[in-house]
């Protein structure tokens, strides 16, 4: 066991520095708020359209909801990546761009071993398990230029550039008693935001040139709680025939807070005069150094259902809102705010499997995961909400690990944001994650 902590260190010190990397992304609705949101769904989920309050499986990670992690079997160390091919409009331009990353990086396991209940004979009542999970939060790059004038004077270029990104590192627990779990996220929110406004006059003599720079850090605690109920619908039929596939329906729901957070900037702000011979000549309007601040994260609310048919097939419906409407940062300055609404979300998704047991054909044993889902976007652009909606699709393909089934998660989502905004973007997201899964941890070892 002591091997694979190392290996998971190694991999996780590797993870967190190309995670810090930038994503070579535009969007230009990323200058907004804290940026682009991280969808907490992984992979397999996602190919669901993102069901994360209310689905259990005794193999994968769902660390939206933490009451989930009870439910685990196994160990499941979990790690994903994507590639998105985004196509831009404004209605006159279009831009194409690929971006891409490492997604996230999660450790879970159940705390006692169900293989030690098999051994003492002593099926009990409660579990217990916990999660370790580092991902990015939000994910700020734009670059945006164009050429402006006022009262016909010599035209002007504006200049928007922005990155960097905040991150979090959680670690949820859970107890789950007979039908009920309840669990608990923790985590440590911090990141680097940068933030720059250009004003340039290309062809006017002894023009001052704006120049405007706002860097800050973010540090703060996250936290969310959930609960899962469950319960199998088709005893009598079990009782009957013991061959039957157990037909269960599970009921979730998780919330948070508002959430602060603290901030520390850099900001400058100079004008910039080109002379003849290269002479430049600076006018300093403002340099202000670690300049504390404070802000607050939305409260957060979902609540969804999932019905299972065995290994068959399983289907949910998942809502989800976040009360942006409630958030500030005083770091923000030069429009980095924007206007900020509530969201929400709707997802209906699930999966299909032939026959798991299928022995000569590797088909029959893949998951077929399927989803559709709508939301609104806290940002709100000339009055009017930025709106995604989209679909998914995903296979989950089981493979050996050091005689342990294991799963590739490879899924495909496509959507249009903002259709009805300034600019709208249409994409298309390649996602892959691989969970490596072990049965030994815990494992009480007995001798004959």
């Amino acid at each position: 066991m002591l091997k694979k902590i190392n290996f998971i260190l190694i991999l996780s010190v590797s993870f967190f520095s190309v995670l810090l990397a930038q994503q070579n992304d535009n969007n230009p609705y990323s200058r907004f708020g804290l940026g682009d949101l991280t969808d907490n769904n992984f992979n397999h989920l996602r190919q669901m359209g993102g069901l994360g309050a209310s689905f259990i499986d005794a193999y994968h990670i769902n660390i939206v909801n933490p009451a989930s992690h009870a439910f685990l079997n196994a160990t499941a160390f979990d790690i994903g990546v994507f590639a998105k091919r985004s196509i831009l409009n404004d209605g006159v331009n279009q831009g194409k761009v690929w971006s891409g990353n490492l997604d996230y990086l999660s450790l879970a396991f159940p705390l006692k071993n169900p293989i030690n209940e098999l051994y003492d004979g002593v099926r009990k009542d409660y579990k217990l398990g916990m999660a370790l999970t580092l991902m990015p939060h939000s994910t700020v790059d734009y670059n945006i230029a164009y050429r402006d004038s006022i009262n016909g004077s010599k035209p002007f270029t504006r200049n928007y550039l922005g990155g960097g990104g905040t991150y979090k590192v959680m670690w949820g627990n859970a107890i789950k008693y007979k039908k009920v779990s309840l669990g608990l996220n923790l985590g440590y929110l911090f990141g680097n935001l940068k933030y720059e406004n250009k004003l340039v006059f290309d062809n006017a003599e002894f023009a001052y040139s704006d120049f405007y720079a706002n860097d800050y850090n973010v540090r703060g605690f996250l936290w969310n709680a959930g609960f899962i109920f469950t319960d199998i619908i088709n005893k009598k039929q079990i009782l009957a025939n013991k061959t039957a596939p157990n037909k269960r329906i599970s009921i979730g729901a998780h919330f948070n807070s508002g959430t602060s957070f603290t901030t520390s900037s850099n900001i400058n702000h100079l004008l910039i005069q080109q002379l003849p011979g290269n002479i430049v000549n600076l006018d300093t309007v403002l340099i202000s150094a670690d300049q504390a601040g404070k802000g607050k994260l939305p409260a957060e609310f979902g609540i969804g259902a999932t019905y299972y048919n065995g290994e068959k097939f399983a289907i949910g419906i998942n809502y989800a809102a976040a009360y942006w409407s409630q958030y500030f940062n005083e770091a923000a300055r030069g429009g980095t705010i924007g206007s900020l609404s509530n969201t929400s979300k709707w997802t209906l998704g699930g999966f299909f499997r032939p026959d798991y047991k299928s022995f000569d054909n590797f088909l029959a044993r893949v998951y077929y995961r399927y989803g559709v889902y709508y939301n609104t976007d806290p940002r709100v652009v000339n009055g009017n909400n930025i709106d995604t909606y989209g679909f998914t699709f995903g296979l989950g393909m089981p493979f050996v690990y050091q005689r342990k089934i294991s799963h590739v998660n490879l899924g495909f989502n496509a959507g249009i944001r903002g259709q009805n905004s300034p600019i709208s973007e249409k994409f298309v997201k390649f996602t892959l994650g691989v969970t490596f899964n072990d049965d030994e941890w815990f494992l009480k070892r007995k001798y004959n």
